[in-house]
Parts: C-alpha cells; sequence; structure tokens
C-alpha cells in the first residue's frame, strides 16, 4: 500500500507539473523570472561617455515599469548629460525635469538644468534653478559662480536696455540736421553711440603721439564731412559712412 502511495504522489505531481507547464505555454509566461532590472549597460556606457549608447541603454532602463527609483534618477541624469553633450538642450532638461521630481532636493541638478536655461537664453529660468541650488546647499561653487555671472550679465542688459536708441549727444540740443536724423533713427542713434564710445576707447589706449594726433584728425574729419554732406549729397550714406568709420576705430584697418 506504502509503493500505490508514493505512486499516486508521484502521478499528482507530474500531473501539477504538466498543468503549469500548459498554462505556461498558453500564456507565453516563463515560470520563473528574475524581475530586477539591471542598470549595468547604461552606466557603463555612461562612464565611457559614448552618448549614443548612453541613450539608448538609459532609454531602456527609464521606459521600464520595474526600474527602482534610484536607478531611474541614475539612468535620467546620465541621458541628461549625454543629451546635452549632444546639444539637445530640450532633451536635457526634459530629463533633468523629470529627476527633480523624483528628488526635489539635488543642488547639482538645479545647477546643471540652469545652465542649460542660461544656454538656451531663458534668463529667468536660469537664474531660479541657480537660486534653487544655493538654497539647497549655500556652499555650492557652481551654483554661488553662476548665480553672480548671470546677476552681472542681468545688469549689463538693463545698462544697454536703458541707452538703446540713443545717441552719443543730447537729442534734446541737437540742431543739425543730421543729428536730428540721428536722434529719430533707434539704429543710427546706436550706431553713433557705438562711434563715439569706439573713438574714447581708441583714445584711451597706448599709442604713440602721430597715432594719437592722426586718431584725433581723422575723428574731426569724419564729423565735419558727415554734417556738411548729410542731406547735401543725395548719394551720401549716412548709415555707411558710420559703419566705415566704426570699423576704421575699432581696428579692422587699425591705426
Amino acid at each position: 500500500m506504502r509503493g500505490y502511495s508514493d505512486i499516486c504522489r508521484l502521478v499528482a505531481a507530474s500531473l501539477l507539473w504538466i498543468a503549469f507547464a500548459q498554462g505556461v505555454l498558453a500564456t507565453g509566461v516563463e515560470p520563473v523570472k528574475d524581475l530586477r532590472v539591471d542598470p549595468a549597460l547604461c552606466l557603463a556606457a555612461a562612464h565611457a561617455r559614448d552618448d549614443d549608447k548612453t541613450v539608448a541603454a538609459c532609454g531602456a532602463l527609464i521606459d521600464n515599469a520595474k526600474t527602482e527609483k534610484a536607478d531611474r534618477i541614475k539612468a535620467l541624469i546620465a541621458r541628461g548629460a549625454a543629451y546635452a553633450r549632444k546639444d539637445m538642450a530640450d532633451r536635457a532638461i526634459a530629463d533633468y525635469d523629470g529627476v527633480l521630481r523624483l528628488d526635489p532636493s539635488l543642488a547639482d541638478i538645479h545647477n546643471t538644468r540652469g545652465e542649460l536655461w542660461r544656454k538656451k537664453g531663458d534668463l529667468p529660468k536660469a537664474v531660479a534653478d541657480f537660486a534653487a541650488a544655493i538654497k539647497l546647499n549655500p556652499n555650492h561653487v557652481g551654483a554661488r559662480a553662476n548665480h553672480r555671472a548671470l546677476a552681472q550679465e542681468l545688469e549689463r542688459l538693463g545698462a544697454l536696455k536703458a541707452i538703446a536708441g540713443k545717441p552719443s549727444f543730447n537729442c534734446a540740443t541737437a540742431r543739425r540736421k543730421v543729428e536730428k536724423a540721428i536722434c529719430a533713427n533707434p539704429e543710427l542713434a546706436d550706431l553713433d553711440r557705438e562711434v563715439h564710445a569706439a573713438y574714447v576707447k581708441a583714445a584711451a589706449a597706448k599709442m604713440t603721439p602721430q597715432q594719437a594726433r592722426t586718431l584725433r584728425r581723422e575723428q574731426q574729419e569724419y564729423l565735419a564731412r558727415r554734417d556738411a554732406e548729410y542731406g547735401r549729397r543725395p548719394d551720401y550714406d549716412l548709415k555707411k559712412a558710420m559703419r566705415d568709420r566704426l570699423q576704421k576705430i575699432s581696428g579692422i584697418v587699425g591705426y
């Protein structure tokens, strides 16, 4: 009887295995599978700075629903860096957005994303990211340097905006026809201011007495010719004359 019981148990076990195997074949599901996702390929490609492989391998890791949070963050950072090196700023920013949604406490990522915003010309977003990085890590050297440089750039842009369309002279006291024409045209006004600034800079540079006299004489001749010929000579091109003078002073022809 004992042998019969053993045979019955063996038959029952066999039937269960057959039924399980049939179910596997019907559904296409493997009976045993390691559900962990291996980030090795992504990290190896990133370490080798192989951008194409990084995008592919890390993309597969990012798209896998079973990828753990820490590995997903690493993959997003690696792919974002690869996109940045490939000058695909929008995709890099999108990956860094994903990182910060998962972990908003990463000061380095705020700083890195800020650099990309600055490169794209979106200065308000760049400032916000640099400030966020500094708030998270007050000693973050890169973020502090970026924030300071951007503040100086914004200050300079503000100063340029304040003088945009204004010539080197006071339009309220303009009497000559050419001066009124310059005041009425922002492009000519900017050119006039640039010519004057270039002249002042050149005059302050080191040069021989002969060069200094030549510079001063030619500037006086340019202004005298401009005032005398504008409105009187039909072929006189004021904009061209101003550009030619700017190029001359700036050293394209040189003194």
